[in-house]
Parts: structure tokens; C-alpha cells; sequence
């Protein structure tokens, strides 16, 4: 009995230290220093091109913009995106352009404490210092929400948020959105939107057990929240779909696919809230990035990135 007793002591206090070093275990980087002026026309495109106002916005319920958006159900929980207006207790009106910038290219907030992957943070690691200073300008001139979003309801063990620094180290893969010599400026913007802002892997991509996103990109997702799907959008899908660069710019633009047909679910609420509001020269510049059927190198999470996120 005594053996039994101290087994299970030794068993809590294990798993008591363990869960002390995740508490301790500190991630991202240094403290950003965001010191431009930003630009608030160029910081609307770009949070509209990034899908804050499509994610952060319930627009099913004429809610305000950037108030909250709809709860996301996932096999891990619910997850409701949160108030991201200027307002100082329910939104972010106490972050600072540096938090801002943690929080989109390393998931990490304000506190210190790893944000859940339902936040697509893995493809705003190439922000620039401008883009920040620019959706932080953008951000400022939205109205104040008083109004608060109901905590997101998320199942455990995944609820213990210390345990996603495990996930990070195993899974995290930040994009790759560097322009690549020998290819087009308009192939390099696409690159930049596809693999970046615009986050069209966070839902065209399988993702394994616990979340991460599987090696191969935009090979389709049947699992997306809400039990809805994503097809592949790789090069030979799309041309085997009859999408051509001049039809994929314009659905777009309009949610019109080339059989007349219209997006429904979720990609109508992409370009409702967000592509549809690109200029053309940017949808082109998807189009032709996302049908050139040159094999895309992958980006495999090694110990090496997480420990830099």
C-alpha cells in the first residue's frame, strides 16, 4: 500500500514539474520595436486580404466589425475569434503596436502565453515592420466595441494552453513568403498572398491529429470546422476543374465559378469579406502563383524554427 501510495506521488510531483517548466518554458523572441507611421488605407487592405474582418466579424448575426466573429467547431473545441476593436476592456486597446506584432508572427500574446493554431498566425510570420504599423493605423480608426464574445469552450487536455508550447515545438511551421529569384513580380505577389496574408493553406490543407498542417500543401481538407470541406487547389486539380487564371481571378472577385456555379460555406465568406475587395492585379497574381504546376518546396517544422517562434 505504502509502495502504491508513493508511486502515485511521485506520478503527481513528475507531473506537477512537468507542468511547472511548460508554465516557465518562454517562447517567441526578443520584444519587437515597431517604431514607422503607419499607413491605415494600406493596413485595410491588407487586414481585409488577411481575413480579419471575415474571422473577427459575426457578420451572420449583423454584429460589428471586428467586435468577434462566429464560434469556429473544431475536433478540439469551439474556438470564438475575439474583439480586436480599440475598445480598452473588451478588445485591444491596451496592446501596443509590439504586441501586435508578437501576436501575428509568433502567436504569442501580450502575457506571454502561446495562442491556439485556430488563429492562422503560421502564415503571418513574414509580416514586415510595415505591415504591422499599417494594420495597427488600420485598427485604430475602427470603432470601439464594449462588448464582449463568450469564452471559447475547448475540451481537455487541449485546454491546458501551456501544453501548446509541445505543439509548437513539434508542429509549428511558419510560411515562407520570401520572393523567389527567376520568377515573375506577379508570381512573387501571388507567393506572397497565397503562402502569407491571404492563409489559403490554413483551410485547403490537411491537418494531422493534433492540428498541424500536414507537409504537402493545398491538397484539399475534408475537416473543416463546422464539418464542411475544402478542395485541392493545387496547379493539376484546378486546370482538371476548368479554372484558368482569367476564371480564378474573377471568382475572386465574384464567388462565380467557371460552370456558373457560386462558392457557398466559408470561401463565400472569403470573398464577401475579403478577396473580393483585392485589386485585380492581386487576384491575378494569386491565380497565376496558385496554377503554375512547378512543385512548391515544403517547409518541414524542425525543432530549429520552433525554437525561433
Amino acid at each position: 500500500m505504502r509502495g502504491l501510495l508513493r508511486s502515485v506521488l511521485l506520478a503527481a510531483a513528475l507531473a506537477g514539474g512537468g507542468y511547472a517548466g511548460l508554465r516557465a518554458w518562454p517562447i517567441g523572441e526578443a520584444d519587437a520595436r515597431i517604431s514607422l507611421d503607419g499607413d491605415a488605407r494600406r493596413g485595410a487592405y491588407l487586414a481585409r486580404a488577411a481575413g480579419c474582418v471575415a474571422c473577427h466579424t459575426d457578420t451572420a448575426a449583423d454584429g460589428p466589425a471586428l467586435a468577434g466573429g462566429a464560434p469556429l467547431d473544431t475536433p478540439f473545441g469551439s474556438f470564438v475569434p475575439p474583439n480586436i476593436t480599440p475598445d480598452f476592456q473588451h478588445g485591444i486597446g491596451n496592446w501596443t503596436p509590439d504586441d501586435l506584432a508578437r501576436a501575428l508572427r509568433e502567436g504569442v500574446s501580450p502575457e506571454g502565453e502561446p495562442y491556439y493554431p485556430a488563429f492562422p498566425f503560421e502564415f503571418y510570420a513574414g509580416f514586415s515592420d510595415q505591415d504591422i504599423a499599417d494594420l495597427w493605423a488600420a485598427l485604430a480608426t475602427v470603432p470601439a466595441v464594449a462588448e464582449t464574445r463568450a469564452e471559447s469552450d475547448i475540451g481537455f487536455p487541449f485546454s491546458v494552453r501551456a501544453g501548446l508550447k509541445l505543439w509548437r515545438a513539434a508542429a509549428l511551421r511558419p510560411s515562407d513568403v520570401a520572393p523567389v529569384l527567376g520568377r515573375s513580380e506577379a508570381w512573387n505577389r501571388g507567393r506572397e498572398l497565397v503562402e502569407g496574408a491571404a492563409h489559403c493553406g490554413a483551410c485547403h490543407t490537411g491537418r494531422g491529429l493534433m492540428g498541424g498542417l500536414d507537409a504537402a500543401p493545398f491538397g484539399g481538407n475534408d475537416d473543416l470546422p463546422g464539418g464542411s470541406a475544402a478542395p485541392s487547389i493545387r496547379a493539376e486539380a484546378l486546370r482538371e476543374g476548368g479554372w484558368t487564371a482569367s476564371a480564378l481571378a474573377y471568382a475572386l472577385e465574384t464567388g462565380i465559378t467557371p460552370s456558373g456555379d457560386v462558392f457557398g460555406g466559408s470561401m463565400a465568406e472569403v470573398v464577401e469579406q475579403g478577396t473580393g475587395f483585392l485589386d485585380e492585379s492581386d487576384r491575378r497574381a494569386i491565380a497565376a502563383y496558385l496554377l503554375d504546376p512547378t512543385p512548391r518546396p515544403v517547409t518541414p517544422a524542425t525543432d530549429e524554427v520552433a525554437q525561433l517562434r
